[in-house]
């Protein structure tokens, strides 16, 4: 079971690589679900390329975002360069970009990003099919699920072990997009879920703020056991530290060590188990949002009774008893009970503290120094080892032969020989003996590479200079790095292989409705909607895919898509379909009929997808929905209200999820001839949580026009 770390700079890319991690993940300026995060340029991600390819790690693309057509085509330079360059694979998210690599690119590997929301057996054996290799599962994922979907599917598995955890299933929240237009599908997420929130005149704190994520050994072994591929961690935007420590932590859990994690004591909002169990409200931290740091212990008066070890240049932070900042600075002395101006204090004692902000009521400790030192240390004293072989052959008379070989990450053999110019002679002296020769093929500490002799065919009493045998050594190890670095490049074909673009055709629009319930259905039908679909659980979990309903022609998720009993099938929204190669794939799934659009698209962009071979709808009402949890926050229906006197709706599922609906809702109905004019063949009115009176207002035509991204698109 390998490790894939993160590296949102090439900071925390020498970080991974030194922690010990085989695989890691980067992205490119301008693109991915971290666009915030540094990432690197084209240049230096070729040269992070070949630094990590020198030691036999593979790094991987993340191009894990939603993009329309012109960034698709628009990519493609890039990718040609790293892919060229021997880039291993690519995480994404959108299938049209999926198809378009594929073409493109054929032997390049393609890993399904967890904001696919590919949940069950069904998905990923489909992912398979279109070339993917890898998928990546929803963090929501409990064991048991994951061991079942391994059973069951041959496809490598990527699970997430560590990190911030998304309250909403990733792929499936659109509260950021909805409220400001920065879309967490398009890596622009403005974190609305990490804000307060209250519901009428109670304060909810943190309402939708989950913890970090943190697997210990037992679930590393229980991962393991079962064939998991690799284990994942996130922290693209954490420091180089933080990236280090939990790599470090991860790979002595793999090898079997059970050792205590400290990278809470790098970054630490609080952290649970995740989902690995099952929903557990233990998943939440309503308290704190950000990095506070740990607990230092109980403070009363200006003592504080230690709950860990602290000493000179760690740095604390003041909390009130909200957990609010009220200031923070770096221990420059430390006074006990009993014993003043010492270095450290230990674990149980009690330490003295002056200059206590007012209404302090936690010190938390947010800069472990010694913990920083000791991983900066590390850091410097390695930086990843590749394997290498030697055979040698040494006889009287003959040319020393030493031959050097390795593997890349494509699994093909990288091999280098070298002779020497001199013949070997018998020794006058002192013969030269395998246990030296093997001695000196081994020194190669200042190189990338860990050695091992596999053979040593040597005649007795000959002679070879130390000084000739270390030369050869060199050079053979240098040849060998510079042929392996040689063994990744690529060609590519010369022309760029895309969609044309075909020009609109007017249409007549069909109105159709979503519903959740029969009271809704009813009064479509007395206004004369003929085609009503029931709405569906979003998300097919390997847990629940029996609560999946399969003769429902609205389908949700692609399991719905897959498994579907009906002829003919409408494509939900949430699938977020924005781009004609997307379409295009999913045309060659016959039962399919029509795709609802994504609500994250433009006027503009939609109509440059063009005519498509299938039919294209659009969300003409909904209240949307900005999130589908797999918590049970609420028990039936509640409202919450954020810092902007936003409001949001709270539904508790017949799956016991929760779904969060905006109270504002999007209406584009007005807009009906010109949609015809775009190629638009259906508006689709989504009705939710909406009461018959309200339904009946948007029926006949009161409701306020509101187009959420549909006019300005999203960042």
């Amino acid at each position: 079971m390998k490790i894939v770390a993160p590296a949102g700079s090439i900071e925390r890319f020498y970080a991974a690589i030194s922690g010990g991690a085989q695989e890691i993940y980067v992205g490119i300026k301008g693109f991915g679900a971290r666009r915030n995060a540094v990432n690197l340029t084209i240049q230096e991600y070729k040269e992070a390329l070949d630094y990590a390819h020198l030691r036999g790690v593979k790094v991987f693309l993340t191009l894990n975002t939603i993009m329309m057509d012109a960034e698709i085509e628009a990519i493609y330079h890039n990718v040609k360069e790293l892919y060229k360059h021997g880039l291993d694979a690519i995480i994404v998210q959108d299938l049209g970009l999926a198809k378009f690599l594929k073409d493109n690119f054929p032997k390049i590997e393609l890993h399904g990003s967890t904001q696919m929301t590919v949940a069950n057996h069904i998905e990923a054996n489909y992912l398979k099919t279109l070339g993917f290799t890898r998928v990546v599962l929803p963090r929501e994922m409990t064991f048991e699920e994951i061991k079942s979907v391994r059973e069951k599917t041959d496809i490598e598995l990527e699970i997430f072990v560590s990190g911030a955890l998304c309250i909403s299933y990733s792929g499936n929240c659109y509260m950021s997009s909805f409220i400001g237009g920065r879309s967490g599908n398009r890596g622009m997420c403005a974190q609305p879920c990490r804000k307060k929130y209250s519901c009428g005149s109670k304060d909810l704190g943190y309402f939708l703020s989950p913890k970090d994520q943190m697997y210990g050994y037992e679930e590393i072994q229980k991962l393991k056991e079962i064939g998991v591929d690799s284990i994942k961690l996130e922290g693209r935007m954490k420091e180089p530290n933080y990236v280090y420590e939990t790599v470090s932590y991860y790979k002595k859990l793999i090898d079997g060590e059970k050792t205590a994690e400290r990278s809470s004591e790098l970054f630490n909002r609080g952290y649970s188990k995740g989902y690995f169990y099952g929903n557990d409200e233990n998943v939440m931290n309503r308290k704190f949002a950000s990095n506070l740091g740990s607990s230092l212990g109980e403070l009363k008066g200006n003592s504080l009774k230690l709950s860990k070890k602290i000493i000179l240049g760690d740095g604390i932070i003041f909390l009130s008893k909200d957990y609010d900042k009220l200031g923070g600075t770096f221990i420059n002395k430390i006074d006990t009970l009993k014993e003043k101006n010492k270095k450290f204090a230990l674990e149980g004692e009690t330490i003295l503290l002056k200059d206590i902000p007012k209404g302090t009521k936690y010190i938390h400790r947010n800069f472990a120094k010694e913990i920083s030192d000791e991983v900066e240390n590390n850091i410097k004293k390695f930086d990843g080892k590749n394997k290498i072989y030697f055979n040698f052959q040494g006889r009287l008379n003959h040319k020393i032969k030493i031959e050097c070989w390795t593997y890349n990450n494509f699994n093909e053999e990288v091999i280098e020989v070298i002779e020497s110019e001199e013949l070997i002679s018998l020794a006058k002296n002192k013969a030269t003996t395998r246990e030296v020769i093997e001695e000196k093929l081994l020194e190669i500490g200042d190189t990338t590479f860990v050695g091992k002799v596999k053979n040593i065919e040597v005649d007795e009493n000959i002679f070879i200079p130390v000084s000739l045998l270390k030369q050869l050594k060199r050079d053979v190890v240098n040849k060998l790095a510079e042929k392996l670095i040689l063994s990744y490049r690529r060609e590519s074909q010369q022309e760029i292989i895309k969609l044309e673009r075909k020009e609109n055709e007017s249409k007549e629009i069909e109105i159709s409705a979503i519903v959740s319930n029969e009271n809704q259905k009813e009064i479509l039908e007395k206004f004369g909607i003929k085609k009503i679909y029931k709405d569906n659980f979003d998300i097919a979990k390997e847990g629940n895919l029996s609560k999946i309903d399969l003769e429902n022609p609205l389908a949700s998720n692609l399991y719905q898509i897959l498994k579907n009993k009906n002829e003919k099938v409408i494509v939900d929204w949430n699938l977020n379909i924005s781009n004609r190669y997307a379409l295009e794939i999913l045309s060659e799934i016959k039962q399919i009929e029509t795709i609802i659009i994504s609500p994250e698209i433009s006027y503009k962009r939609l109509e440059e997808i063009g005519a498509t071979k299938i039919r294209k709808a659009i969300l003409g009402y909904s209240k949307p929905k900005g999130m589908y949890l797999e918590l049970p926050l609420v028990k039936d229906r509640e409202i919450i209200t954020n810092e902007q006197n936003d409001n949001f709706i709270l539904v508790r599922n017949d799956l016991g999820n929760t779904e969060l609906y905006l109270e504002k809702p999007l209406n584009i109905l007005k807009d009906k001839e010109k949609l015809g004019k775009i190629g638009i063949d259906e508006i689709v009115l989504e009705f939710s949580i909406e009461s018959p009176e309200e339904i009946e207002d948007i029926l006949r035509g009161k409701g306020t026009y509101k187009a959420y991204n549909y006019e300005k698109g999203v960042f």
